[in-house]
């Protein structure tokens, strides 16, 4: 026959039953904090909204932001909780970097975009041409570009023929940077002929790559120049890349919307 169980064996069994739960709590609380170290001190994910930085980045792109190589400031965190003022550990970025950072205006949005001029520099455009202190950035006609319209893509600023949108399509040459790839609309825009700005201390100068279809620092009602203490981070890679036409009821359409050849691009 079995033993009634005593209390004492009952006691036992619910001390050592304890533990068990304890160690599941501390797990999933060092999981959570360890989760949210990598997201505040190394690497963010983000998605991409719109279309201000094809072709480099497309509406749809899910893209990782390394959050240590300009230093910390509070809109490094989560909610930008952290008491910090300035940043530290702070570096500054190289022309050509593509940025993410929070709205200059003060709003809750966040931004992606290239830095194109440092804290002393003049920067102007004329005719759409990049001028940089006073010289014009050096640039090619290469072949247009064309993007297929989708749900997340749509022909914004460029020339829609059939399903596809075209763009005219240049390589510039940043100092201090590879080629860069810019995109402009058929006909001249109202940002392809702007006054000169000089770029104040701790501030960027950032502009899209999408130079037709991009609210930047060239903007007059837009948000100006980027204070360094805004940097979340520079974008590393993309890491998925959706068209928008999946749908629900339909799997199927999740495999044909992702974009297969945009994945793993360094950006």
């Amino acid at each position: 026959m079995t033993a009634p169980l005593t209390l004492d064996t009952a006691t036992s069994q619910r001390i050592s039953r304890a533990p068990t739960w304890l160690a599941a709590l501390r797990t999933i609380l060092l999981a959570v904090l360890l989760a949210l170290g990598v997201r505040t001190f190394v690497a963010e994910p983000f998605s991409i909204p719109s279309a201000s930085m094809q072709p480099t980045l497309m509406a749809g792109d899910f893209i990782l932001v390394a959050k240590y190589p300009y230093g910390y400031s509070r809109a490094s965190f989560p909610f930008r909780i952290a008491p910090i003022e300035g940043r530290i550990g702070a570096t500054l970025p190289s022309r050509g970097d593509v940025i993410v950072f929070t709205d200059p205006a003060g709003g809750e949005m966040n931004f992606v975009k290239r830095v194109i001029g440092l804290p002393g520099d003049q920067i102007r455009m004329a005719e759409g041409v990049l001028f940089l202190n006073d010289e014009p950035v050096p640039r090619r006609r290469i072949a247009d570009s064309v993007v297929p319209i989708s749900p997340n893509t749509r022909c914004e600023a460029g020339r829609q023929v059939g399903d596809e949108c075209v763009f005219r399509q240049y390589v510039e040459e940043l100092p201090g940077h590879g080629p860069i790839r810019t995109l402009h609309g058929p006909y001249m825009a109202a940002l392809d002929d702007t006054d000169t700005f000089i770029v104040p201390d701790n501030s960027l100068f950032v502009m899209g790559d999408n130079r037709d279809n991009s609210e930047d620092s060239r903007a007059p009602q837009g948000f100006g120049m980027v204070p360094l203490q805004n940097l979340v981070g520079r974008a590393s890679i993309s890491f998925l890349s959706l068209d928008g036409s999946a749908r629900l009821d339909d799997p199927g359409s999740w495999i044909a919307a992702v974009r297969f050849d945009r994945i793993g691009r360094r950006l």
